[in-house]
């Protein structure tokens, strides 16, 4: 069992202080991935540097799925993944840490063109529908909030496919829905789900995405975010772990009952029904305002 898992991005290729103990070699349908595993305290974490070593992945030479479902066979109980930023809002500083607590994702493909979903099997009893009221892990999330020096909390995440950056008239049409945009993080939220871990995204503005800021943010600044993001980073995971406590999957899957015609059963009513209440107590039911 992985207490935690960490998934990294740029900027951030390794985890200082992780006693490396092995590194497991996993073999997924998607394909083979090691994954590093260590120990910090008495918690077994598993650390995977999405862009690999000296950042020879760009975001969609990045084997997503074979990702996650390694750390799902390595039995990962959760996953805190980190992302530098572009920041759609001018109005919200840089270099400050963020907790997300939505996606804005309509695509929903990886970056070579397929579905984003590890339900490609026709048939399989495992396949279904993640349904959820958010897609982050609240319990999983406030124990990120607490480690954090006032991160900002109540922020939409946009996922965009790359590896080009986006124009002004993109930018001008995603700064509707969320306020920080970024490569990598997507795929990520959505295959955790699917595969019922609890997730957590933890990101740090580093620059103002094209036409938000006038001027545009200089190169050194975004470079001296970037330099400051990992060791933002580390201290909020390493702070976090001190007290760390593995958080249930508040999400669920839909999955076909082939015996009732697709009917669902007593049971896939109320989790359904758990999910519709949580989210009519959440935030974003209520009107209060997202960053």
């Amino acid at each position: 069992m992985v207490d935690l898992a960490v998934i990294s991005g740029s900027g951030f290729y390794d985890f200082p202080g992780l006693k490396i103990a092995e590194e497991k070699n996993v073999s997924t349908r998607y394909g083979d991935v090691t994954v590093p595993t260590g120990n910090w305290g008495n918690k077994k974490i598993a650390f995977i540097a999405r862009h690999g070593t000296g950042h020879s992945l760009l975001p969609n030479m990045i084997n997503y799925r074979a990702n996650l479902l390694a750390l799902k066979a390595l039995d990962a109980r959760a996953v805190i993944a980190t992302t530098v930023c572009g920041v759609l809002d001018a109005s919200i500083p840089l270099a400050k840490p963020v907790v997300f607590s939505d996606l804005y994702f309509p695509e929903n493909r990886l970056p070579d063109g397929p579905l984003c979903s590890i339900f490609d099997d026709r048939g399989s009893p495992e396949r279904g529908h993640l349904i959820f009221a958010r897609p982050f892990s609240n319990d999983l999330r406030k124990q990120v909030i607490e480690a954090a020096d006032e991160p900002l909390t109540e922020a939409v995440y946009a996922h965009v496919n790359g590896p080009r950056f986006n124009s002004k008239p993109e930018i001008r049409a995603l700064r509707k829905h969320a306020s920080f945009i970024s490569q990598t993080a997507g795929p990520e939220i959505v295959i955790a789900g699917e595969l019922e871990i609890p997730i957590a995204l933890l990101g740090f503005g580093i620059d103002y995405a094209n036409g938000v800021s006038d001027p545009s943010t200089p190169v050194e600044v975004l470079r001296s975010n970037l330099l400051k993001s990992k060791g933002i980073f580390l201290s909020i995971i390493k702070k976090m772990l001190k007290n760390y406590e593995i958080p249930e999957f508040e999400g669920f899957i839909y999955r076909f009952d082939q015996n009732r015609m697709g009917c669902p059963d007593v049971k896939t009513l109320q989790q359904c029904l758990k999910i519709y209440w949580r989210f009519l107590a959440s935030d974003s039911c209520l009107g209060t305002r997202s960053v």
